[in-house]
């Protein structure tokens, strides 16, 4: 997909793609910025978004020569305005100001928000046609068939940025789905693999954030060190290859080498392996269909010592059962799954909860959401977050309680 405006002057003589990046903030924002400087000749920056951090946003947004940079937090905007001063870059807050940045024309839409946040804009990037490099997973949990639909209607490329999803998206090849017999997404085990449930009561947030091999933000470590992260991506990519729950499978893989293997009705089993580095499945969206000589490290086979697999303790985290739950119970829990952890994992980080509660509120929260009506899946954007802001409530009804109930014992 080429526009008329990103027919810019290359090496090759190929026109530059032309780039939004939503969330530049973050670690996937971060990696993706790592590459669009190094490549100036291949990608034009149109729009850089970021939730709040006015000053690092305006460096990155000079950095790329983008045309415009958004926050989301309207307080932020005189900081981000002055952070400009004199640039020509265009600067906008607030949610409805990241829906009119992602209406701007361009190739590919990185998209990086972390949470349900990144759920209007990217629709948004969809409906305007652009392609999208999907890094954030909550799309797909809290209103999967909303956004599928938006993306068969619209015939744009959804590429699945996750280096599991992307592992999978590579190992199929293009491959007719029909010949699939099952995919399998690996997890590293987070922190905490191989404590005990005793042990994981006294976790720390300190802890929970200090992933072994994939340096990510607070929110998506600590999704890890309760495997709640690989229960959501189990949910995502139900919706992106179209697969019965019961053809995805979930394998514990500590070395973080195999981020994905798709078994074929054959007997044959194709992984893809790289080095645990997102700079991997940024690139691999950014230039597809092509692939382009990056730097980045690569993998020493010889170097390996073993690369070893087992299946889930679902006692220790049973994040991942509830997921599977959650998905046969249809798109409204998948919502109320998703809302629910983000609360509990900010009350967690903000020590209100322990480690073992942040699925036990996701859990409460989703049987007292079962008795509501729900609708079986939302059929609009002002539903799904409306679902998403049920789920928030009940929820933050859940850690209130055991927050109180945690300082009392701490009276006695």
């Amino acid at each position: 997909m080429v526009t008329a405006e990103s027919m810019e002057d290359s090496p090759d003589n190929r026109p530059r793609r032309r780039v939004s990046l939503f969330g530049a903030t973050g670690s996937i924002g971060t990696s993706t910025i790592d590459i669009l400087a190094r490549y100036p000749d291949s990608f034009a920056v149109e729009v850089v978004t970021a939730d709040r951090n006015a000053e690092s946003l305006a460096e990155i947004a000079r950095r790329l020569g983008a045309k415009l940079a958004v926050v989301a937090d309207p307080a932020a905007l005189a900081s981000l305005k002055a952070a400009l001063a004199g640039t020509g870059i265009g600067s906008s807050a607030g949610p409805q100001a990241l829906v009119e940045a992602a209406q701007r024309p361009v190739d590919l839409t990185v998209a990086a928000i972390v949470g349900a946040a990144g759920l209007a804009p990217t629709l948004a990037s969809i409906e305007a046609g652009s392609d999208i490099a999907l890094a954030n997973k909550e799309c797909l949990v809290s209103a999967g068939d909303l956004f599928m639909e938006s993306v068969r209607r619209n015939d744009i490329h959804l590429l699945p940025v996750d280096s599991e999803h992307n592992a999978i998206f590579q190992a199929l090849g293009g491959n007719d789905f029909s010949t699939v017999e099952r995919i399998i997404l690996t997890a590293s085990g987070g922190p905490f693999l191989g404590w005990t449930e005793a042990e994981l009561i006294h976790a720390t947030p300190d802890q929970a954030t200090s992933h072994p091999n994939w340096n990510m933000g607070k929110k998506v470590s600590v999704d890890s060190s309760t495997l709640m992260n690989k229960g959501c991506e189990l949910i995502e990519a139900k919706y992106l290859f179209g697969l019965e729950a019961a053809q995805i499978e979930i394998l514990i893989h500590p070395q973080s080498i195999v981020h994905g293997l798709v078994s074929y009705r054959d007997g044959s089993v194709l992984a893809q392996m790289s080095v645990p580095d997102m700079h991997v499945p940024l690139a691999n969206c950014l230039w597809w269909p092509e692939r382009k000589s990056t730097p980045h490290r690569r993998l020493d086979l010889a170097a390996l010592t073993s690369l070893t697999f087992e299946e889930p303790d679902h006692r220790r985290f049973p994040g991942l059962p509830l997921a599977r739950r959650a998905l046969e119970a249809g798109g409204w829990a998948t919502n109320i799954l998703n809302a629910a952890n983000e609360i509990a994992v900010d009350a967690f980080l903000n020590l209100e909860i322990a480690h073992p509660d942040i699925v036990a509120v996701v859990e409460d929260s989703l049987t007292a959401a079962a008795g509501q009506n729900l609708p079986d899946a939302p059929g609009s954007l002002e539903e799904a977050l409306a679902i998403d802001a049920e789920g928030r409530r009940l929820a933050q009804d859940r850690v209130t309680r055991l927050s109180s109930e945690r300082q009392r014992t701490e009276l006695i």
